[in-house]
């Protein structure tokens, strides 16, 4: 699978915190391997080491025969994944990580593909790559002893591709079927957000038919369905669920982008000079009735803007005595926006540089207030800014 910027909202938070285990940089791509892999790699040990022993009877190396099945399986989602991030990177589009995880893989591309035939191939080319390597293994089997421990290898290897490519070939978010709708929808109808709505929908449906399989195949078969069975198809039905839900959501969002406005969304603030008091920059801030404080240098030049929550933590009698810039929040290079940015000029421009709040500046270079994170992920919620006055 592929995760983009579905949601385009910008974040301030650490994006470099490791989601698990590092595996190595194949091609220059983190690889990483949650703790959860281990739940499947035991189950699949335990499950699949009796069927290699009915096989092949190699008594307890069964079911080491078993686990390097639940190795080959990862494997084959790893290089799936490296396909995404590898297409993704052809075209221009940054790929932050590959996370490996108890359901699959997913590859977190940095920004969405730019037409419709990019996110198809982008999402066609991990499914793509599982097939080829299920047909090669395939054919490597059929001329070997299936009661062989080679031949039982291959069979494992072309299997465990073939689940890959065909799952993730399913018609709904989050999986690849569903970006191929998506890119489908979009190329047919002009809009990324049909296609993702209408891709999101079909998840859902997925999900249902997935919750649903392990009944209807028992009944089909005159039985009740395992209890595996039911846990499995409910575990995975599930993580579809959601994922179509959070795709839904962040249709909505991304729908929003076009009327993002810098100067609109930019608070008004009061510029005092580093040294002033923190109570006398209140007082200016309320006869200007603003909530923004910029701080400038001696040659009057923005450096830092004041904390709201560190503010706050000054109390009484020290507001008197503390300068502002002791609760500030320094400035960088990238914290100056241009005021005439609109919709995914806008956006991309926060989203390239993440950082709590921005000076907007006119063309002339006047401030002309403080662009907030906080105050554009409330935009495109399509809730009304906290804390604007």
């Amino acid at each position: 699978m592929t995760r983009g910027s579905d949601d385009p909202r910008p974040r301030t938070g650490d994006r470099t915190r490791r989601p698990g285990l590092p595996l190595g940089r194949p091609f220059g791509v983190p690889v990483y391997v949650t703790s959860s892999w281990w739940i499947v790699a035991v189950l699949i040990t335990l499950v699949y080491g009796g069927i290699v022993q009915s096989r092949l009877a190699l008594g307890p190396s069964a079911y080491l025969l078993a686990f390097v099945f639940a190795i080959l399986l990862y494997a084959s989602v790893l290089v799936h994944e490296l396909a995404h991030s590898l297409v993704a990177r052809r075209y221009g589009l940054p790929v932050r990580r590959i996370v490996l995880y108890v359901l699959g893989g997913v590859s977190e591309i940095d920004r969405e593909a730019p037409t419709p035939g990019r996110e198809f191939w982008i999402a066609f080319s991990g499914p793509l790559l599982s097939l080829l390597l299920a047909a090669g293994a395939f054919v490597l089997a059929y001329f070997t002893d299936p009661f062989s421990v080679t031949g039982e290898l291959l069979f494992q290897l072309w299997v465990a591709n073939l689940l890959v490519g065909v799952f993730n070939l399913l018609p709904g978010l989050p999986l690849d079927g569903g970006r191929l709708l998506r890119a489908g929808v979009w190329k047919m109808t002009g809009r990324a957000h049909t296609g993702s709505v209408v891709a999101a929908w079909g998840g859902r449906v997925l999900a249902l038919g997935v919750a649903a399989l392990p009944f209807l195949f028992a009944w089909s078969a005159g039985s009740s369905p395992g209890p595996w069975a039911v846990v499995w198809g409910l575990v995975l039905a599930g993580f579809m669920w959601m994922g179509a839900g959070e795709a839904l959501g962040n249709a909505r969002v991304r729908a929003r982008v076009p009327g993002l406005r810098a100067r609109a969304l930019a608070r008004p603030a009061v510029v005092v000079p580093a040294d002033l008091p923190l109570e006398r920059a209140d007082h200016r801030a309320g006869e200007a009735g603003v909530d923004t404080i910029v701080v400038t240098d001696d040659d009057g030049t923005p450096v830092s803007v004041v904390h709201p929550a560190a503010a706050e933590a000054i109390t009484g009698e020290r507001r008197a005595r503390v300068p502002v810039s002791d609760v500030s929040r320094a400035l960088t290079r990238h914290s100056r926006v241009s005021a005439d940015l609109e919709g995914e000029e806008l956006l991309a421009e926060l989203t390239r540089h993440p950082l709590p709040e921005y000076l907007v500046v006119e063309a002339d270079g006047a401030l002309s207030g403080v662009l907030r994170a906080v105050d554009v992920n409330a935009a495109m919620a399509g809730r009304s800014p906290s804390g604007r006055r």
